[in-house]
């Protein structure tokens, strides 16, 4: 719970690596995640931080050029936004990625088996592409961005390698 308080209080403008984090709108901050990868020919591992603390690892397909369904998405900024679908109910969606749509966060263990180019957290990387405990890892983010986008905050994703 430490972390959900510590992100909420963002500076105004914060640096990294020449990108800058600006009000969002009149209530105040930005969210920022990084998502740093490590990248394999049979997954793409991550560690996902909020404010240099870590929220939870990834796992995501391979890059393989951006082709839609075999490929995790280019290194970028994004938005993140709530979303509901019955597969997945309650779930969070990246948002104006090139060339791609519905790129989700939700649960998986096993890139190659379980995602179609979207993001899974996980508790802990078992190999490239392969992870433990997802369901936990993905409560623990999507309470996180739940309460910042609650209050009117945007969420903001930086993937890099």
């Amino acid at each position: 719970m430490g972390h959900l308080t510590h992100c909420r209080l963002l500076r105004l403008i914060v640096e990294y690596k020449g990108l800058r984090q600006a009000q969002s709108d009149k209530h105040g901050l930005e969210v920022v995640l990084v998502l740093t990868r490590t990248y394999f020919p049979k997954g793409t591992n991550g560690k996902l931080e909020c404010d240099g603390k870590l929220i939870c690892n990834t796992i995501e397909l391979p890059w393989k050029n951006n082709e839609t369904k075999v490929s995790c998405i280019p290194e970028g900024k994004y938005f993140i936004r709530k979303r509901y679908s019955k597969k997945f109910k309650w779930h969070l969606e990246i948002i104006e990625v090139k060339d791609r749509s519905w790129i989700l966060f939700h649960p998986a263990n096993n890139a190659l088996k379980e995602l179609n180019g979207c993001i899974a957290p996980v508790t802990k990387i078992s190999g490239a592409g392969l992870g433990l405990q997802s369901r936990k890892a993905f409560t623990k983010l999507k309470t996180l961005v739940y309460a910042a986008l609650d209050k009117k905050q945007r969420v903001l994703i930086i993937i890099k390698s």
